[in-house]
């Protein structure tokens, strides 16, 4: 019997340890290279999609020599500054800032959100595809924050003011409101000199600042605004389009210093793939948000031709404010880009309907 019992024993024994050993085998050895991707918004978010195509395609391209861990909802770093520090650091290698939050870290780069400068989304995306933004890179990095821009993809569309008590078609019916913004000086001016007063208010925050009467308005997408349920507050939405959501992707310099040449490639060449991805699917998305809205009882308004002029005359204000803030190369720079891009894409038209 004792015989038997050790014969048992030795067999079971012998199958953990078989079975240990496929296990290890299979899941191979650890990857070289740990880039852990953090980001604020939650998992519905079009971020949420970038960050797991940009994922798969550096794990699957680098062969398990580098993954990727996603972070979102702020489970890795829970605001813009712990996130910031993370990245200079190099504790965290990426994370994502709006144009307007680029502010906070490097107040020239605002200019990309001065208002009402893009007229539609070919001209932002060609904008922050060129040249503009790869300088922009270098003055960032010139600065010694030690973090790289990779990317521009888009985070929510377009900013559009949105309110809880009546439909705002002409810049006076801002006057006077309260309007929750970013802590970005650039999102602030806007609102002061459309007369209304700015309320700077945490993400996290706005729904309970929207209920409680803390602020009557917001400046956000409409995926945003249906997304975190600011529909239930938010009955009326103004579609000027005064700025373009950009999303500014940023790693770690300390890290990415680490990485060898041929991984840095395949990261690079992730954050394009995320990029595409994001600016395709806010747009898909867009066309549920607005329904859900409409369904809910909120009512959309798009400004006629003359009202939307008469929003950009109210904010003309904005380029000297910047010039005085910040002096004007930016500006001269933004101006030629955009110049630069209707014009390739003015005659692309033509090139297209010519014959």
């Amino acid at each position: 019997m004792n015989k038997r019992y050790m014969m048992l024993g030795l067999f079971v024994s012998i199958l953990l340890v078989c079975t240990v050993g496929t296990v290890v085998s299979s899941s191979g050895p650890p990857a070289e290279h740990v880039i852990r991707f953090s980001f604020l918004g939650s998992p519905e978010d079009e971020d949420y999609d970038g960050a797991m195509v940009f994922k798969q395609y550096v794990e699957s391209r680098s062969n398990g020599r580098a993954s990727v861990e996603v972070f979102p909802s702020g489970q890795f770093c829970s605001n813009e500054r712990e996130c910031l520090e993370g990245l200079q650091t190099g504790v965290l290698q990426v994370f994502m800032l709006t144009t307007g939050g680029l502010g906070s870290i490097f107040g020239p780069g605002q200019v990309l959100d001065l208002p009402y400068i893009f007229r539609d989304d070919a001209v932002a995306e060609c904008v922050l595809d060129g040249p503009i933004v790869r300088e922009m890179k270098n003055a960032v990095l010139d600065s010694g924050l030690q973090i790289r821009l990779m990317a521009v993809s888009n985070t929510g569309g377009w900013r559009n003011f949105a309110s809880t008590d009546k439909q705002i078609r002409v810049p006076a019916d801002i006057a006077g409101k309260k309007f929750r913004t970013i802590s970005a000086p650039v999102q602030q001016e806007l609102v002061r000199q459309l007369g209304g007063n700015p309320t700077p208010v945490a993400w996290s925050e706005v729904y309970t600042a929207l209920a409680t009467g803390v602020v009557e308005g917001t400046k956000n997408g409409i995926q945003d605004i249906v997304g975190m349920k600011l529909h239930e507050q938010i009955k009326f939405i103004t579609l000027d389009g005064h700025s373009y959501m950009g999303g500014l992707w940023w790693f770690s310099e300390d890290s990415w210093q680490k990485l060898p040449p041929d991984v840095r490639r395949i990261v690079y060449d992730g954050f394009q793939e995320l990029k595409t991805v994001t600016r395709g699917i806010i747009k898909r998305r867009e066309i549920d948000a607005y329904a859900e809205f409409e369904s809910s009882g909120g009512t959309l308004y798009v400004p006629n031709a003359e009202e939307k002029l008469e929003f950009r005359a109210a904010a003309s204000g904005m380029r000297q404010w910047y010039a005085d803030e910040y002096g004007s190369e930016w500006l001269g720079k933004l101006d030629a880009a955009v110049a630069q891009c209707e014009t390739d894409i003015d005659a692309a038209y033509h090139d297209a309907v010519a014959n």
